[in-house]
């Protein structure tokens, strides 16, 4: 009797354990190459993968490509690759933890490339694009325009490409301001472009051998 009110108990209990008490299947990432010079990993939902938490992963891989590619995903416990000839899907389990994972192709490892972190490690923010602006002066006339083609009047505070572009072989280009003191010569025609980090301020540009040569441009944090 005592047996069976035993196995009795442990069939209600087993019967009794709730769905969510089970494992909860793994998250599903799907992976990328070809047909051409292309390589991505992406979410369920279609993004970029950037950053995961840790755990198990199950990533499908295709390889789509008629050419040599493949798919090479290593970083901290993880170095998994297909082939570099064969082409097809294949399906991997792998563990993911705190950390940086790269994945390329191992033929074409500069042009097809990404990267993604894991847990408490992050991604350092891109680098900014340097702005443009252009400088000018002729016999009559000085300018700076923005890269859009308007006169530069307000800017905001960043790195930029000023192409200056002297046309007079009796005047020159001189900017100043915050932190900057740069000029073309006066007998000489150029074209030069110097790389600047423009902070917030007033700047201004002229010629030095005319007075009616000027104008000035506002730099800001914010436009």
């Amino acid at each position: 009797m005592y047996r069976l009110l035993l196995a009795l108990t442990l069939s209600l209990a087993a019967i009794s354990i709730p769905a969510s008490a089970t494992s909860a299947p793994n998250a599903t990432l799907t992976g990328t190459v070809g047909p051409s010079f292309e390589i991505s990993l992406n979410n369920p939902d279609g993004s970029s993968v950037s950053h995961l938490d840790p755990g198990t992963y199950d990533i499908t891989v295709t390889d789509n490509a008629p050419i040599v590619h493949n798919f090479h995903l290593h970083g901290p416990g993880v170095d998994m690759a297909t082939p570099l000839e064969g082409g097809g899907t294949v399906t991997w389990t792998v563990t993911f933890t705190d950390g940086t994972y790269t994945f390329l192709c191992d033929a074409h490892p500069v042009q097809m490339k990404g990267s993604f972190t894991v847990g408490a490690v992050t991604l350092p923010p891109p680098p900014v694009t340097p702005g443009k602006l252009s400088g000018k002066v002729t016999a009559r006339a000085i300018s700076v325009h923005t890269s859009s083609g308007g006169k530069a009047r307000r800017i905001v505070a960043k790195k930029y490409k000023v192409t200056v572009s002297d046309t007079s072989n009796k005047q020159n280009f001189h900017l100043t301001g915050p932190g900057v003191n740069k000029k073309t010569g006066v007998r000489a025609k150029t074209k030069t472009t110097w790389t600047l980090s423009l902070k917030p301020g007033t700047y201004k540009f002229r010629s030095d051998k005319n007075r009616k040569l000027h104008g000035s441009f506002k730099v800001t944090t914010l436009i």
